[in-house]
């Protein structure tokens, strides 16, 4: 199949092909991915042990009929990437251009270590309550008390997915102890060294996975703005190791920043219709003005980071940041990404596993002081912009969401 893949594109001058090959050979992570396989889309409404039997006598036949990439493939000049063991070796034979070389990078930075990616707007500012767009104002009152309340939510949510991992982990090993007292050997078969697995080998893993706490770190990242820095004042620092990154700052609107948008369609109508034509592309006039096509560039560095670490992290951010970082860990098309309503006062926790990434979401409700769980498909809504308006009626504002908390609307 290798051999007609690279017969089939030599005729292609506009494509370039690479291979990527993982191999495994941690006996303690080929039996836990086995669990997880036994969740997956192909054994949905079958028995765990059935599908578990399913896949193993999967991964024999792969054993008998795989060759690993090597010899024949370099003779052919062929670009590929080996990954052993989740990342712990990985080996990149000539590899050529650009994307080939990001695609290498990107992998080099996955790992499976369980971990929440918190993402949330800053607390109310003074410039939000006045509906002005840019700009570096502190918090006004209620962004103060959303400062104080984020941090003891996500003082409760460290410890509550602690124990969610700590369960977890216990589920699966006392499953892979019960699988390997019943059925000796069978975890050997899974695994190309062809070595014995005894209940031993599962009492060596459960120990193993339970050993296994999410990480001490915890880190909160901000912006250099302001309003971020100052929502994230109430993490204890014993705790929480707090960063200021620059590259999480708002889209910078040149001309525009410190405008209301009735203002920018008073002083700048020709600048505020291009905007409604096409947001992901236009950039605010002025020295520096961006726009959203400029944001995800500027946010690359900052997601392979996310992918790179092994706890969990805190992102007190910005609107445009916001979406773009959602769009990418959900899969929300750029051409939709401009339009999510993400209002103040909302916190997405992003958890990847192994089919995709988990979403959920909490909602600050003003008058508890605390934060409630809502559905998270519902909180990710796309507002479509509306036909443009004539010059001489009202431009279209934005919705209150966006500058303010949703218990005002």
């Amino acid at each position: 199949r290798r051999q007609a893949l690279i017969s089939r594109l030599k005729s292609e001058t506009d494509v370039n092909l690479m291979f990527v090959e993982s191999i495994c050979n941690d006996r303690d992570i080929i039996n836990r991915n086995i669990k997880l396989k036994t969740h997956s889309p192909d054994y949905v409404g079958i028995d765990p042990d059935a599908a578990e039997a399913d896949f193993r006598a999967r991964l024999r036949n792969y054993e008998r009929a795989y060759r690993t990439i090597g010899a024949a493939e370099e003779r052919l000049d062929v670009q590929y990437c080996k990954i052993i063991d989740v990342g712990k070796k990985v080996i990149a034979y000539n590899i050529q251009g650009f994307l080939e070389s990001q695609v290498v990078f990107y992998l080099m930075n996955m790992n499976l270590e369980p971990r929440v990616i918190y993402i949330t707007r800053h607390g109310e500012s003074e410039d939000n309550a006045a509906g002005r767009i840019g700009g570096d104002a502190s918090l006004s009152a209620g962004g103060e008390q959303y400062a104080r309340a984020l941090a003891r939510f996500i003082d409760r949510r460290r410890l509550d997915f602690a124990v969610e991992v700590e369960e977890y982990n216990r589920q699966v090993a006392q499953s892979l102890c019960s699988t390997a007292s019943s059925t000796p050997g069978t975890c050997s078969e899974a695994e190309s060294a062809g070595a014995h697995s005894t209940a031993a080998d599962a009492l060596r893993l459960e120990q193993s996975l339970l050993s296994r706490r999410v990480q001490p770190g915890f880190e909160v990242w901000t912006s250099m703005l302001k309003r971020t820095m100052e929502t994230a004042e109430y993490f204890d620092p014993h705790i929480y190791r707090v960063k200021n990154i620059k590259s999480l700052n708002e889209i910078y609107a040149g001309k525009c920043e410190g405008m209301t948008y009735q203002e920018i369609a008073r002083d700048f109508p020709e600048e505020f219709e291009a905007r409604q034509l096409d947001k992901f592309y236009y950039r605010y006039p002025g020295i520096g003005g961006e726009s959203y096509a400029d944001v995800v560039l500027r946010l690359q560095q900052v997601i392979v980071e996310l992918e790179r670490i092994r706890h969990s992290v805190l992102l007190v951010t910005h609107r445009a940041m916001a979406r773009t970082l959602l769009a990418y860990f959900m899969d929300i098309p750029t051409t939709h990404m401009p339009d999510m309503e993400l209002p103040l006062g909302y916190v997405y926790a992003c958890e990847p596993r192994p089919f995709g990434n988990h979403l959920r979401v909490w909602r600050y409700v003003p008058h508890l002081d605390d934060f409630e769980e809502i559905d998270a498909a519902a909180a990710l809504r796309i507002r479509y912009p509306q036909t443009l308006p004539s010059s001489t009626s009202a431009p279209p504002l934005p919705s209150p969401a966006e500058t303010a908390y949703s218990a005002r609307n």
